[in-house]
């Protein structure tokens, strides 16, 4: 699964002229491959979503019972620097916003719970795509696979008790 979606971030990389949307399918397809075969088999993966109040993530996740999973958001796969990211306004504001969050430059993914980092696993090395001009190793699969579980294991209900729709709606009035 990682070999195929790392063959398909290289085929998009060595054409030279993608930009950030020209990797969302090979993202996608191995959302939705891992899902399956973990047995999230009622996954949906949006991408490109509804914008929501804190601003336009690069893809939603649903559990296929109505509650979201999570968001991810994608950066360039040229910026190999995420920590960089965590301090942009942008950033903060899903961390605030979104209970389970992935960041990733399609190389390293970072799990995000409750704006807290609770796990990152860089799956291969930008440089092989970019300088080496070759499809990267696999590195730390069964870790990816774990901070993927963790991903796909949350839901949030759409719908909220007293307390938490106040909370919510705080949230909203922050920003």
């Amino acid at each position: 699964m990682l070999k195929e979606y790392l063959q398909g971030v290289f085929d998009v990389g060595k054409r030279g002229d993608a930009r950030e949307e020209s990797y969302y399918p090979a993202l996608k397809n191995l959302l939705e491959a891992f899902a399956t075969s973990s047995g999230h088999t009622k996954a949906h993966v949006t991408v490109l979503p509804k914008k929501t109040e804190a601003g336009n993530p690069d893809f939603r996740v649903w559990d296929g019972k109505q509650h979201i999973v999570g968001y991810i958001e994608a950066k360039p796969p040229t910026q190999e620097n995420l920590e960089v990211i965590e301090t942009s306004e942008q950033l903060k504001r899903y961390l605030y916003t979104f209970p389970n969050l992935i960041l990733t430059n399609f190389f390293q993914f970072r799990l995000y719970r409750t704006g807290e980092l609770v796990d990152s696993v860089r799956i291969a090395r930008p440089f092989t795509v970019f300088k080496l001009k070759s499809v990267p190793q696999v590195e730390m699969e069964s870790e990816f696979f774990n901070l993927l579980e963790k991903f796909f294991a949350f839901s949030l209900p759409k719908t909220y008790s007293a307390k938490s729709l106040a909370v919510e709606l705080a949230k909203r009035r922050a920003f």
